[in-house]
């Protein structure tokens, strides 16, 4: 693994670490959560494409 997609992994873990509480509390029906995670992994696909493209 080089060093920038360590660096990338670490950054998106960060992001998760930050988010997740908030993201949590506020979910408290199944079917938002679900729509919600759908949403979240939409945005990090698009993050990691992105970062497969340019590097």
């Amino acid at each position: 693994m080089e060093t920038n997609q360590i660096m990338s992994a670490i950054f998106l873990i960060a992001v998760l670490i930050l988010v997740l509480p908030g993201f949590l509390s506020t979910n408290n029906k199944l079917k938002q959560m679900i729509n919600n995670l759908f949403i979240w992994a939409v945005i990090v696909s698009i993050i990691i494409v992105i970062i497969y493209i340019i590097l």
